[in-house]
This record gives structure tokens, sequence and C-alpha cells, in this order.
């Protein structure tokens, strides 16, 4: 029933992956069972015949999604099924696409869609870092035209040693972890976070993922050989005129070289000089032209782009004016919204970000359910792109993949320089709204949410800044331009798109995209070297306007402090049923949240004010406090006996205040001595060893009368 092909190829370390076709899926264009351990992935992709008419571009979609099933767990919610993508589904559903994408024939407008679906989960084998593997496993075994195959892997350095494809354990302990996406021969993708290494660190890392994934590319061409899926489908999906092409190349090339070399820094006046040009020349046309318009506009689309690389390529000068290194004007602000915790202004050249700061609660927390993570997150940032940034009108429908996208990138550049979360109480939300956009608003997002923690009086160890790089290549006759902070227009038309955050001492995140083969090491270096220079000058100028965290947070900021007290203290602090909790936040104002880590109690309390803040740590302290003998205590009356009176000296701790330790002199019995309820100061002066009972005195506070013989002599 089943003609099965499975191939097997193995990571550095040993450990084998498997790819299987021929028994699920059979009916998709290319169906694949990737298995990593007892991960296992089912990658799926169709492409319709035909294109849709009039289609100009590649619409590609591919979604990545988890089977809860998959780890034995039930989804959350009312619906209890998978539904709406996840963020972490997006994300890499994203990484998947980069990789892909840039492979397909420039001609081929076919609707294609990629399907990847977690079958099984282990935590010891990632699936984010298989997804792209299977993915491009299933496009090279059908007869869909592609210039794969590609694959992708984590690379991680764990204890000062490379480690391709890390487990769970292992990439919370790395100082590097990069997901890189490849061809045989060219890096196609990057993505990733580092705790401030150095650009050398990051290449290393770079060409040990590659060689894995060189063995992996040639698995898949072993299979598609084998299944004869080497030759692809034909396709003709686009109308052509040669003739047409090289009388407008004639025509208008030299028109939209002179616009690029006018170097118009204003994005809306240069988009309309270049538009006017194809306007121009479709208004010469008669009325019953036979020339077809729509091609006209897409072969002077290409025109424009050819014109605007070629004045890099050959001249060094760029669309706006600068140079290939040159940074624009940048202006920042801080403190700009009184109201909010923290605030800061980017703005460089015609791209800004407002980005605000707010401080919260444990309770504040962001929640996870996940078939592979389960959790919560006290690092939250989101990125808000409004079609206003861009002089656009569209419906505001919440974030899309590319906010999505962004604001991670921005997430992963941020979060390294942040206290530990034993150092933090707070739960920090970033929120980053972009109000103009021509090229980069990710870097800007990063470069305003330092200054924004900064100004909320977060300790980060360092303020960080970003860059997005670009490239513009000829592979005829290898010229090529790295381009420093890149316009819209540059991202649009170049080749490359290079984003890297750090601060002074290193790299802290990356993002890499490439629509070029052939990029080689030396280049990659150049473009590293390029970035850190541009990074640590617009890192520069953010310090002019504020270097280092505020020393304290802004007066309306909620306080937050954690206390850590012995695990066996636990139960006394919340008290039966939750009594001495709710005691604490209904006379203090509070709120005290007390969990359980590394057998320890973390108890972390937030206060609208210090005084509010110092009640509720008295209260918490007095109950975690060890009794010492011979301290001083404050004490209540709880019940009056025969023999003494029982005091509460400390919450929930009651000593016995013997009749004869009341007073120097000697009492007969306890009427009218004390009171129940009465507040009196005692000394703690034993506690037994074997019953754990204290003993207490209060008459070694009173002044010692003199002896009556002393006195008579007098």
């Amino acid at each position: 029933m089943f003609t099965i092909v499975t191939k097997s190829c193995k990571l550095p370390d040993g450990r084998e992956i498997t790819i299987e076709t021929g028994k699920l899926a059979r009916q998709a264009d290319g169906s694949v069972v990737l298995r990593m351990g007892n991960t296992m992935l089912l990658a799926t992709v169709v492409a319709r015949e035909e294109a849709v008419e009039g289609a100009d571009f590649m619409p590609l979609s591919v979604d990545y999604q988890e089977k809860f099933a998959s780890t034995g767990k039930v989804p959350g919610g009312f619906l209890k099924r998978e539904s709406k993508l996840s963020d972490y589904e997006v994300l890499i559903s994203r990484l998947v696409d980069r990789a892909i994408r840039p492979l397909f024939p420039d001609d081929f407008h076919a609707e294609t869609q990629v399907m990847i679906y977690l079958i099984s989960g282990d935590s010891n084998a990632l699936p984010d870092a298989l997804a792209a593997f299977a993915a491009s496993a299933a496009l090279s075994i059908s007869d869909i035209p592609w210039g794969g195959p590609i694959s992708e892997v984590r690379v991680a350095r764990v204890d000062g040693q490379f480690v391709v494809n890390p487990t769970l354990e292992q990439k919370e302990r790395a100082d590097i972890d990069l997901m890189v996406g490849a061809s045989i021969d060219n890096i196609l993708m990057v993505e990733g976070e580092m705790k401030e290494v150095s650009e050398a660190e990051m290449l290393d890392a770079l060409k040990v993922a590659h060689e894995a994934i060189k063995v992996q590319c040639r698995l898949q061409l072993e299979m598609a050989k084998e299944l004869g899926k080497e030759t692809k489908r034909a396709y003709d999906h686009e109308v052509k005129d040669e003739a047409l092409k090289q009388q407008l190349f004639d025509l208008l090339y030299p028109k939209a070289y002179e616009v690029a070399r006018r170097q118009i820094k204003n994005k809306k006046e240069r988009s309309a000089a270049f538009s006017q040009i194809l306007d121009d020349y479709l208004a010469t046309l008669p009325e019953d032209t036979t020339i077809n318009k729509d091609l006209v506009k897409r072969y002077y689309h290409d025109i424009h782009k050819k014109a605007a690389r070629d004045l890099v390529l050959n001249e060094g000068i760029r669309l706006d004016g600068r140079n290939t290194k040159q940074i624009r004007p940048i202006y920042t602000e801080v403190d700009l919204l009184p109201s909010t915790h923290g605030s800061a202004l980017f703005t460089r050249g015609e791209t800004q970000s407002l980005t605000t700061v707010t401080l919260g609660t444990k309770l504040d927390e962001q929640l996870i359910d996940g078939a592979m993570f389960s959790g919560s997150n006290k690092f939250i940032l989101h990125y808000n792109f409004p079609g206003f940034s861009t002089g656009e009108v569209k419906p505001n429908r919440g974030p899309g993949r590319r906010e999505v996208g962004h604001g991670n990138l921005a997430l992963r550049g941020l979060k390294q320089v942040l206290p530990a979360d034993t150092e933090n109480p707070y739960t920090i939300r970033v929120v980053s709204d972009i109000l103009e956009s021509n090229g980069s608003s990710s870097m800007a997002t990063v470069c305003a949410g330092s200054l924004a923690l900064m100004d909320a009086g977060v300790p980060v160890k360092a303020p960080v800044s970003g860059i997005a790089m670009g490239m513009i290549s000829d592979s005829k006759t290898g010229k090529y331009a790295i381009l420093s902070d890149i316009l819209g227009d540059e991202d649009h038309l170049g080749d490359m798109d290079f984003k890297t955050t750090g601060t002074e001492k290193g790299l802290t995140a990356c993002q890499m995209d490439l629509k070029v083969d052939g990029l080689t090491y030396d280049v990659l270096k150049e473009a590293l070297e390029q970035a850190k220079e541009g990074r640590l000058h617009i890192l520069n100028e953010m310090k002019k306007t504020l270097a280092q965290a505020r020393p304290d947070l802004k007066p309306h900021t909620p306080r937050a402090e954690t206390v850590i007290i012995e695990k066996e203290m636990i139960g006394a602090v919340i008290g039966p049923g939750g009594k001495v909790v709710q005691d604490i936040q209904n006379t203090t104002g509070a709120t005290v949240v007390i969990e359980e880590v590394n057998n320890k109690g973390v108890v972390n309390v937030f206060a609208a004010s210090k005084e509010v803040m110092d009640a509720a740590l008295r209260r918490i302290r007095a109950i975690v406090a060890v009794p010492e003998i011979g301290q001083v205590y404050d004490g209540k009356v709880k019940s009056i006996m025969p023999f003494g009176a029982f005091v509460e000296f400390m919450p929930g701790k009651d000593g016995l205040l013997h009749i004869s330790e009341i007073k120097w002199e000697r009492l007969e019995n306890m009427d009218g001595v004390l009171e129940v309820g009465e507040e009196i100061k005692v000394k703690l002066v034993e506690v037994d060893k074997k019953t754990g009972k204290f003993r207490l005195s209060r008459k070694v506070l009173l002044p010692k009368p003199p002896k009556k013989e002393a006195a008579a002599s007098e």
C-alpha cells in the first residue's frame, strides 16, 4: 500500500535525524515526516498549477503549528482546540518563510502553501530548529520549481563549546543562541541572541552551523534523486515583451538615474519624482494603445531598482545623498510622557519610535500555554505599526506576523541587559509605537526601548542600540557596497537586510535576510564591522540624552521589593487559609505574592508608596524573623494565668512572662498586674532546647530598686 523512502543523517555529536516520505499526506505535492529523538514533524507543500491572472508576486504562505497531543496536553481556554497561531508558532513560521522564499523563481506566481505540524514533541530535540529542514525536504521531493535545498539549525555556545541543535537545558545555559538557515553554498538567514559577544565569535558560530547544514542538504538531494524529483514542473506565469522591455529601458533609465542622483532626502518627494517618470510615459500613450500597461509598470519597477543600485555601485551615492557609512540625523528625548513609568522618543531620519515602559506586579506576568512550553514571562515587548507611519490608510486589525517578528527581535536585543529575575520583582512591559517609518523601525524600537527602560529606573547593565545594514551587489562585475542605516527603499531594492543590536561590549541580537547568492564570510565580516561602527555612533548619540538608568523609580511608579525566606516559613507568612497574608494586604494596602523557587520562599511585595511598602515589609520580616536571646521586643499580652502571662513578642510567637519576671517586687498573684491586650516591652532571656519554649522577662528592663539595708544606712 505504501512506497516508503527513508533517509538519515547525523549531527556533529552523533545524534540522528531521519526523513521519511510515502506514508503520510500522500496527496500533497510533497510531504515528509522528520524525526529526531521523540520529536516528529509532518511537513507538506502544495502549489496550484496556474497563477491568478495578473499576479506579479509569489503568494507563499508558511504555517507552523503545534498539536497539543504531541506532548500529551489539552489546549487551554474555552474551545479546548488548536486555533489561531501563537506568537511562538508565528515566529517559527517566519524563520522557515525567510529561508525558503528567496529561492523560488522570480517569475513563479502560483499560490503555494507550506504547512508544518508538530505531531510528537521532545524537549531534548527542539522543533524550531528542525522545521525548515522538514519544509525544505517536502519542497525538494515535490515537482514545485524551487532553488533549494536548504536547512536550518540552531547553534549554541555552551561552556565555551559550540553545540548544534542543543537540548532545552543546554540552550538555557548558552551565551550564543543562533538560528541559521543556509543552502550548501550560502548563508540565507540568521536570527538569534547573544550575551554581549564579539563579531568574530558570531562568525565562528555561523561556520559551525553551515557545516551541519551542508550534510542535511546533501541528504535531501539524495532523496530527490531516488524519487525522480530532480526535474520540476513547467510553468508560464508572466506575460513577456522583450522588445517593450528594452524600449522602456532605453527611454526611462536615464530619467530614473537622474532622479536618483538628485539626492532627494524626503521619502514622499522622492517617491513622487520616480512615479512622475512613469506617469509622464503613460500619458504619452494613445487611448487605444495595445501596450500592456501592467507590463509597463512591472518593467519600470525593474528600471527604478537598477537606477538606484547603479548609483551606489558607480558613484558611492545613496538615494538620500549619504555615503555608504553615514547615519541619518538622530534626535532622542526621554520622560516626555509624564504619567508613564518610563518613556522615550527616538527619531533617526524619517523613522520614529515612541516607546513606553510599564512596571507591573507578579500578577501581571504573561501566561504561556503551548504544546512545548508552559509557564510565564515577566518581560514583554509589543511593537505596533499603524498605517499613518508610512502615510497609508489601513484598518487596525491587531498585530500581524511582521509586528510579532519585529517585536521579538527588539525583545531579544534588550533582554540581555535586564537584571536577573531574582533581582527584578517587576513584570516589565515595553510598548513601541512606530510613528514614522522609513527603514529599520525595529532597530528604532531597540534604541527607544533602551532609553525608556533607563528613564523608568530599571537597572539595566548597559544601554543598547541597533542598526540595520544593507547591501547592493552586481554578480557580473563583482562590485558590492555595504550600506549603514538603510532606508525603506534600500531594503526593498537591495540584496541584504542585516540588523544587529548590542552594547559597547558586544552583540546582544541579530537578524539577517539575504536575497542574493554568494555572500562570502569576508563580506559578512566587513558588514559586521561596519555595523559595529554605526551601532556605536548611535549609542553615543543616545548617551547625550541618558547614559545610564536613573537612580530611582518615578514617584508615581509602584514600589516592589523581594524578600527571600526559608521554605519552612512560607506557611507562616501565608497563614491558615491565607489569613495572615490577606491581613497584611488589607491593613497595609500592599500586594503580596509568595512562591517557592529552588527550595526557598520568594515573597514579592508591591506597594503604591514607600510608607505602604515599609509597613508590609515590617510585618513580613517580623513573621520570618528568628527570635534572638537578649533582644528586646514590643509584646502584647495574650492571656493571664495564675503563674504569669503569655506574651506575643513576635507575630505567631508567644513566650511565658513568669510572675517573678514582671517586677523586681515580689507579687503574690496576678490580680490587677497586667491586662489582656496591654502592650509591654519584654526581653527574651531563654529558649528551652528541648521544647523550644520561650522565657521572657520584663523586670530586667526596669530600674533595679536599691536594697533596703543600703537605704537605711543613708
